[in-house]
């Protein structure tokens, strides 16, 4: 959230910034989706930001907002997913780009990749062979698993990019 409020507003990011710890100008402080939840619930009028499966287990509401092609659009599968499509061919080989304040008529605009960090080696060669089985499992068969859990299967592109990262990772002693 602190990211696409600084990109969409200088004086947002010259006063609060962006960060996972940042120092809100007013406003109670909670930590985590669950924490921020909870609040939300029980402060009445307040606003807060979690992933959506929290505002749809807690039965929160939650708005449209306004992305960079002016269109207010909801958090939905469809919308995230377009924001990550939208940066999909211009994404660095290490994956580190935020995906906030997207191009994208239907782009929601405060949306982010989750992320793994995985070695480029594993000495281990069982380990680092699970683990390539994993990652390769989790973008073919795994994608179906992540709608029914709210979240946006990858598109086609990036899925394209991370099938080229894992054959890079190498594994078993030098």
């Amino acid at each position: 959230m602190t990211d696409y409020l600084s990109k969409v507003s200088p004086e947002w990011q010259s006063r609060v910034g962006r960060g996972t710890t940042v120092r809100w100008p007013v406003g109670l402080d909670a930590t985590g989706n669950e924490g921020v939840a909870d609040l939300v619930q029980h402060t009445e009028n307040s606003v807060g930001y979690v992933e959506l499966i929290y505002s749809v287990q807690h039965d929160l509401p939650y708005a449209g907002v306004r992305n960079r092609a002016g269109n207010f659009v909801l958090p939905t599968l469809e919308s995230v997913n377009a924001a990550a499509t939208a940066v999909a061919k211009d994404m660095p080989h290490d994956f580190r780009v935020s995906i906030t304040d997207g191009d994208g008529q239907d782009a929601y605009p405060i949306s982010s990749f989750t992320w793994l960090l995985v070695p480029a080696r594993f000495a281990d060669a069982a380990k680092g062979t699970a683990m390539k089985q994993f990652l390769t499992w989790m973008l073919d068969d795994g994608q179906q698993f992540a709608p029914p859990l709210l979240y946006a299967p990858l598109p086609p592109q990036v899925i394209a990019l991370e099938r080229d990262a894992i054959a890079k990772v190498e594994v078993g002693p030098r």
